[in-house]
């Protein structure tokens, strides 16, 4: 049962991240090389009106293309930690960098058209911010099963104490000195 339990969580948790992750990396893209945050600096309120809906329409699309355009690039990446159970934060952050930067390479518009982020130093962020926020969310519990690669501390608890040899008998305790 419990490992039914813990199978139906990771169907949960990893969409969870994944979402988490590309709403990160949007609000890098849109705070950061975007400048969102600009348009509600104006002195005209109608100007601030319509860097409001400006924002809230803009946020929508960049949203949409990054779940559309990483997600098959990072489920590499994911499928990967979660059949080998790594939960390491490294692999993850790594995982979304890589993942923003193939995504951003392959699927940038040909035609002349802006792209969604075009300086790499934001694509990385990007991919920083979102590999990090996959990890925080399903990342760290990684993997149906435990981790077959586990520190030595682990190990160490994780295995029974050595068993007793019957023919040895307990030492006997010193006589105090007089």
């Amino acid at each position: 049962m419990d490992n039914l339990v813990r199978l139906l969580l990771r169907f949960v948790l990893v969409p969870l991240g994944y979402f988490a992750s590309v709403i990160a990396g949007a609000c890098v893209i849109l705070i950061g090389e975007w400048r969102i945050g600009t348009l509600f600096t104006a002195d005209d309120p109608n100007v601030r009106a319509w860097g409001i809906i400006i924002a809230i329409v803009t946020t929508v699309v960049v949203l949409f293309l990054l779940l559309m355009l990483m997600w098959l690039v990072a489920a590499v990446g994911i499928l990967f930690s979660e059949a080998f159970a790594i939960r390491s934060w490294m692999f993850h952050v790594a995982n979304g960098v890589v993942s923003a930067w193939i995504g951003a390479q392959l699927f940038s518009p040909s035609d002349g058209a802006p792209a969604v982020a075009g300086d790499p130093f934001y694509v990385v962020a990007a991919g920083l911010a979102g590999g990090l926020a996959y990890w925080l969310v399903a990342g760290s519990t990684a993997g149906f099963f435990k981790p077959i690669l586990r520190s030595p501390a682990e190990r160490a608890g994780a295995l029974p104490p050595p068993p007793r040899r019957p023919d040895l008998s307990p030492p006997s305790p010193e006589s105090p000195p007089r």
